[in-house]
């Protein structure tokens, strides 16, 4: 592979002819890609070509942006990590479906207790009383709670689903779901002080 500047990287890909420019800038993404992915057993060699080429447009887009910093390879890796990471927790997500919810897989039976409060060290008095209050959450979801509230706040706090992923999938915006998620939480918080309970303390579980 030819060494270039940072100057003769933007002159060969901004060619007429920039296809040995993008064959070498392919290679150092594969190398770096790999070194950053290595050890996940989510990443297949076919993954990493595909990740590669999702960066290379990236890269192809945001060549204006470069401002000569670092050199031109460094920047290029950076912007291929980021490209894969983001594009490897959209594929964790890929086959997860909202549908499950609102058919009520984690609804009247679901157990949604999360892990903390059945944590192992906890004696079996703490469990007790922990599960109390989380059957007493979850007859509130049920009860008080709008479906899409319910909904939002099973997804993003409890099955820890990414914000842009849960709105893509409710058909709505980030802002749309922050205040969807906030009245469903203020919501919960009325209903669990009137049992008696501490409400906060049950509330910084979903926080």
């Amino acid at each position: 592979m030819p060494k270039r500047t940072n100057e003769e990287w933007l002159s060969d890909l901004r060619g007429d002819a920039p296809d040995d420019a993008l064959n070498d800038l392919r290679a150092v993404l594969l190398h770096g890609l790999g070194a950053a992915l290595s050890g996940r057993g989510d990443v297949a060699p076919a993954d990493l070509e595909d990740l590669a080429q999702d960066a290379l447009l990236k890269i192809m887009a945001a060549l204006d942006s470069f401002r000569g910093e670092s050199r031109f390879t460094t920047w290029a890796q950076k912007i291929g990590v980021r490209v894969a990471f983001t594009e490897l927790r959209r594929m964790r997500w890929r086959d997860w479906s909202l549908d499950r919810m609102i058919d009520g897989e984690m609804g009247d039976k679901g157990d949604f207790t999360p892990a903390i409060m059945v944590a192992p060290d906890h004696s079996p008095e703490q469990q007790t009383v922990q599960r109390t209050m989380m059957d007493a959450v979850q007859r509130t979801l049920q009860e008080k709670l709008t479906e899409r509230q319910r909904i939002a706040l099973m997804a993003v706090k409890v099955e820890g689903a990414p914000l842009e992923e849960v709105a893509r999938r409710m058909g709505t915006n980030r802002n749309a779901l922050y205040k969807l998620l906030y009245d469903a939480r203020q919501r919960l918080k009325r209903e669990l002080m009137a049992t008696g309970l501490d409400a906060n303390e049950i509330l910084a579980t979903f926080d």
